[in-house]
């Protein structure tokens, strides 16, 4: 059976106001973490996943896993939800309820678990002091928000309580500049490519006139006499003229 998308959709929602609402607790100082992500012990927390992963393992340790195609970043999401599916292994997702996971590029960047009320640790000091054992974390999760949070050499842990359990994110901090990075340059592309748009010319061979894109009088250039400029400077050293009709 799979789970319900609207439910999926409370808990991704769930998830975003943990992580992003203002600190309601005072966040102390966190202690120094060196480590990197590649040296995080392979917990049974985590059932067989860690950051890094291809797409490739992710099939091989769950072949039921269906990805999307990225979208322009290189970014592709995909959930497993062992806890209501019969056909997951449940041996080896013991305590687990659902698996969401961000790929950019091909390798795993954001893994979280949502664990269900059979896990061992059910509340959130219990929770984080287990996993900061098993992760072999080696500093405390510190207090953001409604969860705690360590934030290590190019990656962060977020622990929190979700549906009355406990949740954990991991994520790839250097993957998600680099998807911000991407959307930046998209954003810009975008609007150089409006900008560059707006500033073409229509010119009329015949009359030796151009035409602003967005003046109506444009389209009324016939297409044998119809040649494009990039912009009016463009127009006006070909010899080109203004056209009147136009504002």
């Amino acid at each position: 059976m799979l789970i319900p998308k609207r439910i999926t959709r409370r808990l991704r929602t769930a998830w975003i106001l943990l992580t992003f609402l203002p600190g309601v607790l005072t966040t102390p100082a966190q202690s120094p973490c060196n480590l990197k992500f590649d040296q995080l012990t392979q917990a049974p927390e985590l059932f067989g996943f860690h950051l890094g992963m291809t797409l490739e393992q992710v099939t091989v340790r769950v072949p039921q896993v269906r990805f999307p195609l990225a979208d322009q970043l290189g970014v592709a999401k995909t959930t497993i939800n062992p806890g209501f599916d019969s056909s997951f292994d449940q041996a080896s997702f013991a305590g687990a309820r659902t698996v969401s996971m961000d790929f950019l590029d091909g390798k795993l960047t954001t893994l979280w678990i949502g664990y269900n009320e059979s896990f061992k640790w059910q509340k959130l000091d219990e929770f984080v002091a287990g996993v900061s054992r098993s992760l072999n974390l080696p500093a405390a999760l510190s207090a953001r928000g409604l969860g705690r949070e360590l934030r290590c050499d190019g990656f962060s842990v977020f622990a929190s309580m979700i549906g009355g359990s406990p949740a954990l994110r991991i994520t790839d901090e250097a993957a998600q500049q680099t998807i911000a990075t991407r959307r930046e340059e998209a954003e810009a592309a975008k609007e150089a490519a409006k900008a560059a748009a707006a500033a073409v010319v229509i010119g009329d061979t015949r009359m030796k006139l151009y035409y602003p894109n967005d003046c109506d009088e444009a389209d009324k250039v016939p297409e044998a006499n119809r040649v494009v400029f990039k912009d009016k400077d463009t127009a006006e050293k070909a010899g080109y003229k203004r056209a009147k009709d136009c504002p």
